[in-house]
């Protein structure tokens, strides 16, 4: 397994639509191994392909503390949607920022597993929560776009300030 290097907001191959996965095979499995791998030790509890640019629609989450529950959508497609929450989320590819994003409280996503059997899933709260992050990535949309023009702006600013701290730092 390796680990890979995530994508940082405003770089522009986060806006890129993933396109479905055509097979699913050892190669597959093997980058899904990695972005297990890449979002436990960043530490996060989902991962889109987007993030660390691989243009597909796949996705992996486990939301628990122990990591004991890794799920993996391959193609994921929500077919159902109802009610509302606001919860503060954060993003592998944004670091260090939080935001109250307004989200479905309950989905039902169908989606293929690691071995390609499709599967349906019925979620809410930070689980249903997690999809429809991750989901939004493979649709080239990050959670900062659902902030107001100015916040996004100042989030902007606040990330271009933590990379040039930590460029002066690590010279």
């Amino acid at each position: 397994m390796a680990k890979l290097p995530i994508l940082e907001f405003p770089d522009p191959r986060l806006r890129t639509v993933a396109k479905p996965v055509e097979s699913v095979d050892d190669a597959l499995r093997e980058r899904i191994a990695d972005m297990f791998e890449t979002m436990y030790a960043a530490p996060g509890i989902g991962l889109a392909a987007t993030q660390v640019n691989y243009h597909r629609r796949l996705l992996v989450l486990d939301i628990s503390e122990d990591h004991s529950q890794p799920l993996v959508f391959i193609n994921p497609e929500i077919l159902e949607r109802d009610g509302s929450q606001v919860y503060q989320e954060g993003c592998l590819s944004v670091p260090g920022i939080f935001a109250d994003v307004t989200r479905y409280n309950r989905i039902r996503v169908r989606a293929l597993d690691r071995d390609g059997q499709s599967f349906e899933l019925e979620a809410d709260g930070l689980l249903a929560v997690c999809i429809q992050h991750e989901i939004d990535h493979l649709d080239g949309k990050v959670f900062v776009d659902y902030l107001s023009p100015l916040k996004r702006d100042l989030v902007r600013k606040k990330l271009a300030k933590q990379r040039k701290l930590a460029g002066e730092d690590a010279a």
